[in-house]
């Protein structure tokens, strides 16, 4: 299968490792240098510098861009796009940016909306790693105008990009749920860093919890803050509730009641060991 992938960031260039040994993949990126790195590791089979080019010559593409520029890219390109073709679009968000793409008339072509639930710290093709698909998750958000025989592709690519579970949620469900497993978590990455309160050289006293916890810290300062603010009502409701149960650990610790403590601890282990039964059920 003739595959393209437009940008070849870490997403795109693991997309690119993972479906390179069965399928011919083609790739723009407006990075020459990413372009030239990715033929000469033979990530990709075939690079282009003019993104009209590869739009005449590829059908099912990998839309592997930032929220924003995905919507400035479907007003611009809309008219150059193949008809009947296929695109599939990877970002991290999805009730606003289906919004605006909904908004653009005249679209001869099909777009689903997917995230696949992977990444790095690490930004970039050269940290392109297909190990980091292998077992993850993947969602995928029909519309309405989605073709079946389209979602059931993007499925069955996803399955051959290793993913493990393969789910179907509604744009304002996946964007709920992202806020608390993804979007909260990075936040509390971030906001534990920077309230380090020492100037002693932490490598030197942290364990594996610490770095557990920070190693995210090293975010995409590019992407992240599109991502936060486009999902901001479902963030900010996530960390609210979050502060609720760290003041209840806070009034705790005030009072020394060691048996609030072990309550709150108890209360943690029930919701994630059944959160984790869960999982391995639906595996």
């Amino acid at each position: 299968m003739n595959i393209g992938i437009i940008g070849l960031g870490l997403i795109g260039g693991t997309i690119a490792k993972s479906l390179n040994k069965n399928h011919h993949i083609n790739a723009y990126d407006i990075n020459k240098e990413t372009i030239n790195y990715a033929i000469k590791n033979k990530i990709i089979h075939k690079g282009y510098n003019n993104l009209e080019e590869f739009l005449k010559d590829n059908s099912l593409i990998y839309l592997c861009l930032y929220p924003l520029d995905i919507v400035h890219f479907i007003e611009k390109y809309s008219s150059k796009i193949n008809k009947n073709s296929l695109i599939i679009e990877i970002s991290g968000i999805k009730t606003n940016l289906v919004n605006e793409i909904e908004k653009i008339k005249n679209k001869n072509y099909d777009i689903i909306f997917t995230h696949p639930i992977a990444g790095s710290e690490k930004i970039g093709i050269r940290y392109a790693d297909e190990n980091i698909f292998k077992d993850a998750n993947y969602i995928i958000t029909p519309i309405k105008t989605n073709i079946e025989t389209n979602i059931k592709l993007a499925k069955r690519l996803a399955k051959e990009m290793n993913f493990k579970n393969i789910s179907f949620l509604t744009k304002e469900e996946h964007d709920k749920i992202i806020a608390y497993t993804s979007q909260l978590t990075h936040i509390l990455s971030l906001s534990l860093v920077n309230s380090i309160d020492t100037n002693l050289k932490l490598v030197n006293y942290i364990g594996d919890s610490y770095k557990d916890l920070t190693r995210i810290a090293e975010i995409n300062t590019k992407l992240w803050p599109q991502l936060f603010i486009d999902n901001k009502e479902n963030l900010i409701e996530k960390i609210t509730k979050f502060q609720v149960e760290l003041t209840e650990f806070k009034n705790a610790l005030k009072n020394e009641d060691d048996v609030a403590l072990t309550k709150l601890m108890e209360k943690s282990k029930s919701i994630h060991n059944k959160a984790m039964e869960e999982t391995d059920n639906e595996s």
